[in-house]
This record gives structure tokens, sequence and C-alpha cells, in this order.
């Protein structure tokens, strides 16, 4: 497309601003409502690029109207707006259309636009993205059976208008965990590299160096996740982990320690990169003075000669620093990404909280 590249955000903007609020204005004027883009795709996180662009890419938003305005003008708008929209934005179509695949591609059309405008209510897009309404309130069961990613999806992206109120105050309430859900979901986060940390060597230890990289790059994945959960940032998912690590102010290091672990021929450079890492991320959970001090050094796993964190440490200190006695006895399982890895699974709301309901069967 031989336009110049601008952000998703940036394209949705200008879709609100030049094409959408002054048809509302002209229409229904004084008609409350919110404009937003959030939701999937890489450009609500603020990581797409020209090759985005190449489908469900494009100029997108969400309209959000009361319940009861949604029932008395929400067809009219959509008409409206197959009708009035202009034909392009920024040089982008407005039309964005469906294929045999199931994907939406911008396309040069006349006449109707098939527009990417999602006309809804707050509350039912919110229940429907999430799980649950943030609005009327979240439970411990509500943030450990939402993943990442979808947290992600409605805490970023750009809000353009919220005549509303809801969608500030949605982010309001969901910015980050209450402290003790996140001191838990650190703790199995820390679990889960006990549970793997003397393998790289001892896969090795027995030839098998292919097992041990595979093993040091499970650590490396979950090093990264809990680096992000640190810095109060929810882990996207796997196309975007590396993008968003990449933005913490004090990656630098970390990072070099972990792509040194990657490319590691042998299991002893592999641990020897991985130490540099446990080190390093435990100095940071120092830092953050949510349990006393936990010495940050490595020692050998048992009387095997590896060299391991004893991550565990890190999790019973948290788990001591919990004084909800509900949160405090839930097993060091975590958040419904921590023990799924399953796309189908992570992005069907029913599926995640069936999931989590079956191992916390008592919602908090």
């Amino acid at each position: 497309m031989s336009v110049d590249f601008i952000s998703g955000a940036e394209l949705s903007r200008r879709l609100y601003d030049d094409a959408v609020r002054p048809l509302l204005s002209r229409h229904f004027p004084g008609l409350p409502h919110s404009a937003a883009l959030i939701g999937a795709g890489s450009e609500v996180l603020g990581f797409d690029t020209e090759r985005s662009t190449d489908h469900d890419w494009g100029a997108r938003l969400h309209l959000f109207l009361t319940t009861d305005d949604l029932a008395r003008h929400g067809a009219r708008i959509n008409d409206l707006l197959t009708e009035r929209l202009p034909a392009t934005i920024a040089g982008y179509p407005t039309s964005l259309v469906p294929t045999e695949h199931g994907t939406r591609h911008l396309r040069h059309t006349t006449g109707r636009v098939q527009h990417g405008v999602v006309i809804t209510e707050p509350g039912c897009w919110l229940t429907g993205h999430l799980g649950f309404n943030p609005l009327t309130g979240i439970t411990p069961h509500d943030w450990l059976a939402t993943p990442t990613q979808t947290l992600a999806e409605v805490t970023t992206g750009a809000v353009h208008h919220d005549g509303l109120g809801a969608l500030h105050a949605a982010r309001r309430a969901l910015a980050w965990y209450p402290d003790e859900v996140w001191r838990y979901v650190l703790a199995c986060q820390w679990q889960r590299l006990s549970q793997e940390e003397p393998f790289v060597g001892r896969c090795g230890e027995v030839g098998d160096e292919l097992g041990s990289a595979v093993v040091a790059a499970r650590l490396v994945r979950d090093l990264m996740r809990l680096r992000l959960l640190i810095g109060r940032t929810y882990p996207p998912y796997g196309k975007w982990l590396g993008t968003a690590f990449a933005r913490l102010p004090d990656a630098d290091r970390l990072a070099t320690a972990l792509t040194a672990t990657l490319r590691a021929g042998t299991w002893r450079d592999r641990e020897h990169h991985l130490v540099t890492a446990y080190e390093t991320i435990a100095a940071r959970h120092n830092e953050l003075g949510l349990t006393t001090p936990v010495d940050p050094s490595v020692r050998p796993f048992h009387d095997r000669p590896f060299r391991v964190l004893h991550a565990e440490r890190f999790a019973q200190a948290l788990i001591r620093s919990i004084t909800d006695p509900a949160l405090r006895s839930l097993p060091l399982i975590g958040a419904i990404d921590q023990f799924v890895d399953n796309t189908d699974a992570l992005s069907r709301r029913t599926h995640s909280r069936a999931l989590t309901a079956a191992l916390y069967p008592q919602p908090q």
C-alpha cells in the first residue's frame, strides 16, 4: 500500500476526530459516548508496524453508548457510518473486508463502507472481553482467571473520548493487581523457576545438550515474564514478550545474559549466563521491599554440581508476606497463564475461567 505508515492508534484517532465524531455531532447532537481503540490487536499494545497492515488492522474504533442509547440508536449509527464514512482516512481505506480465512483486510471500495467501528455498551464489552465487569467489582478469582495479555488489551490502547467515564474507571480498576494478588502471582512465577533450575545441568551431564537448551529457553521465558511482573507490567503473549521486555527501563543487563543463555552451545555456558540472570532478577526482587531481603546469590543444588538460585526461597518469602488467609492457602499454581499454555484455552474466557475454577473451586 503506497501510503506512509502511521500507527493503528493514530489511524484510529483520525477516524474518530475526522469522521466519526463530526457525524455523531451532526446527526446525534449531545449523545453521550466514549471512543477508544482497545481489545485485540498489535496496534492496541503499540507494537504494530507496516507488516501489521496485512490483516485485521485498519481504521478501527470501539464506540461505547449507554445501554438505552445503544438500543435506541445503535443500528442507526451503524447505518450512518456505513453510508457516510469517507472511503479513506490518512490514505488508508476505511473498509475492512472479511475473507474466507476469518480475517479482515483493507480494501478500497466504492459505496457503502464495511467499517471497523464496533458499537457497544461498556459493561457488555468488558464482560465479553474479560469474563467479568470491572465496573461492578473484581474478585481474586477474576484476577487469576484472566490472562495477562487480556488485561494488557484493556489497560493499554488509545482512549479518544470518554464521555461516559466508564473506560477510565475500568482502567483504574484494572491498572494492576491488588497488592496481595500481586505477591501471590510473583510467588508462583518464582516457583515455576525453582522447579526447572537444575535441569539445565542435569540434561547436559548425560549428554543431552538439546534437552538442556530447551529447559534453558523455558527458564529464559519465565525470567522475562517475572521481570515484567516485578515491573508492574502485564506480560503479553509470546509474539510480543521480547518487545515488551525490551521496553523496561533497565532491561539491558538481564537481556544480555538471557541472549547469551540462548546462544550458548554447552550446558556449562548456559548455566554461567543463567547465574547472572538469576542474581540480577533476585536483586530486583529485594529492591521492591515486598519481603525481608532474600540472599540473591546462587548456590549448589543440594549435593549436585549445578548452580541454582533455589528460587523457591523467594516464593516462600512472598507467601509469608500475604495476610489474606484465602490467598495464602492457595497452591503455588498461580494465574491462568502460569499453568495453561494453550492459545485456544487462553483466548476463550469460558475456558480460562472454567479451568481456574477447577483448581480454585470456591472463588474468593
